[in-house]
């Protein structure tokens, strides 16, 4: 099978943004239901750099996943 369309690595570059902000939001949440048991509220500079961090991986793991959707579409018989 000849894959068409965007690569996993052209679809994590467009979507990184996107994943990394995600990931900064949920960072800075997670630290302020932390904060109710004594834990210390995360700085938006650690957010961010948390967030670029952990949307890395993220971003891949789910453009792996749209890439797979794609095959699969193209891999659908016509009807």
């Amino acid at each position: 099978m000849i894959q068409t369309g965007w690569s996993t690595s052209k679809i994590t570059l467009a979507l990184y943004p996107f994943g990394a902000g995600a990931a900064a939001v949920n960072v800075f949440f997670a630290s302020l239901i932390l904060s109710w048991i004594g834990g210390l509220i995360a700085t938006t500079a650690w957010s961010i750099g948390l967030g670029c961090v952990i949307g890395a991986p993220a971003t891949w793991y789910f453009a792996r996943h749209i890439r797979h959707l794609m095959d699969m579409a193209d891999d659908t018989p016509e009807r």
